[in-house]
């Protein structure tokens, strides 16, 4: 079996997704990113022979949707995140899964793609089935997903700086660089902003992040307020 590490943080009023402020509020902001991590949650889940991995930083009881994540989590197997940068975090979110999980390869993903589903993630495992990596560019020149069959490869992610328009491209040079070179993945779009917020939710009607989205009041097509 193969393991599905989820990174995600408590979706907290004032924490999390509060580039789309505004129009939405810390509040509506906060409930997008709880619908967002709750459709992933449901994604993994459906995705078979797998093992899921939450990696995971804040308090969901503080969170929006707190109960509803909480049962969704039930069965988990449930790592704090730890380290002083994300990329810290990310690389000991990997290494922290080897040990419990030694010799299974790991494919980790964010919270920020709700449109991920089942056949996206079992194509992803079958890639990594064959190849030592895959790599999941995102629109916005960061990524949505990294597998490794082999953990120590992860260390390649402390030196490569985060949540900028070439985090993709620097962690794949950094990848190669420890001698790897992985299969890329089709690109999606992360949801970082508002305009990515509608993009997103357009295509996935009737799913809680498109009725998260919706329940924001006086968007247009423009993301911008009435």
């Amino acid at each position: 079996m193969n393991v599905l590490l989820l990174v995600a943080k408590a979706p907290v009023p004032g924490q999390a997704k509060t580039r789309l402020c505004p129009p939405a509020d810390p509040t509506q902001a906060a409930r997008i990113a709880a619908a967002s991590l709750l459709d992933t949650l449901a994604a993994v889940r459906a995705t078979a022979s797998t093992i899921p991995v939450l990696a995971h930083t804040g308090r969901f009881a503080d969170a929006e949707f707190g109960a509803e994540l909480t049962a969704a989590l039930a069965g988990w197997h449930l790592l704090p995140q730890r380290g002083g940068t994300f990329a810290d975090r990310l690389a000991n979110a990997h290494a922290d899964t080897a040990v419990a999980f030694p010799g299974r390869p790991v494919l980790q993903i964010g919270m920020d793609t709700p449109q991920i589903r089942p056949t996206l993630l079992t194509a992803a495992l079958e890639r990594l089935a064959e190849h030592e990596a895959v790599f999941g560019p995102a629109l916005d020149g960061g990524w949505w997903a990294l597998g490794l069959r082999d953990p120590r490869h992860a260390s390649a992610l402390r030196d490569v700086p985060m949540s900028t328009d070439d985090t993709g491209r620097r962690t794949l040079a950094a990848l190669r660089g420890h001698g790897v070179q992985p299969a890329i993945l089709p690109v999606l779009r992360d949801v970082d902003d508002w305009s990515s917020a509608l993009a997103v939710a357009a295509d996935l009607p009737g799913t809680r992040f498109a009725d998260a989205v919706a329940s924001v009041g006086g968007h247009l097509l423009s993301g911008r307020p009435r």
